[in-house]
């Protein structure tokens, strides 16, 4: 819990011994999605600063810090990127009621994963969330496949980090730096277990969302992709 900063929300209500909170990790370092814990799990689980005052002189409020992001341009039917699963479509707005209170939630369906996320839409900013990328984005992201591979001399347990950051960070012209980096032409050598593994993760985030934008279906979005590769 400590090497895993976050944004907590102050604005709940104490009810007996129970004071409930919104916990939710900052994009890029936690892939589940804002849950809700209360103060006597907190106590339980033995985390520390399990009192909400102290729990917000920590790490602050999202409502501070972000504003209350409003639902925006996430409305029902519209595609978005999760950083931690790609891309996504909204499939409704809803309010739920969490312990006593209203929450408006987005429910995103991840279709290839099959799983559905659910984020208050006071938290989008918080959790990562994002619209699709434009056109002319996605032109450059493709232009990055061109540029100039980039491999640092350091072991490959730090570079795999680093490109992990690049793919869960849901920017385009990242992950487009870790499919350039890994790709590997026939005359080259093969890549390793480990490598392969990376670089299908970022060639399918990257291939999905230009899908998406272009309106064309993954495998010509792949194909498109390893074009450029091949040229570059």
């Amino acid at each position: 819990f400590q090497s895993k900063p976050g944004r907590v929300s102050a604005t709940r209500r104490a009810t007996g011994q129970s004071i409930e909170f919104m916990l939710t990790f900052g994009p890029g370092l936690e892939e589940a999605p804002p849950i809700v814990v209360s103060l006597w799990r907190a106590r339980l689980l033995k985390w520390p600063g399990a009192s909400l005052s102290r729990l917000v002189r920590r790490y602050g409020t999202g409502d501070q810090q972000n504003g209350m992001t409003k639902r925006g341009n996430f409305r029902a039917g519209n595609h978005v990127v999760y950083p931690a699963h790609g891309v996504g479509r909204v499939l409704a707005v809803e309010d739920q009621t969490i312990s006593g209170y209203e929450l408006e939630m987005l429910v995103i369906e991840f279709e290839k994963e099959k799983m559905l996320l659910r984020i208050p839409t006071a938290k989008v900013q918080t959790a990562g969330l994002r619209t699709l990328s434009t056109k002319k984005e996605m032109q450059n992201a493709l232009r990055t496949l061109k540029g100039r591979v980039r491999i640092k001399r350091t072991m490959w347990s730090r570079r795999a980090q680093e490109y992990e950051a690049k793919i869960n960070s849901g920017d385009p012209i990242l992950i487009a730096e870790v499919v350039r980096d890994l790709h590997r032409n026939a005359d080259q050598p093969d890549q390793s277990y480990s490598e392969r593994q990376i670089y299908q993760a970022a060639l399918e985030r990257l291939s999905r969302e230009l899908a998406v934008v272009e309106k064309i279906d993954e495998d010509k979005a792949v194909k498109r992709v390893e074009l450029v590769l091949e040229a570059a």
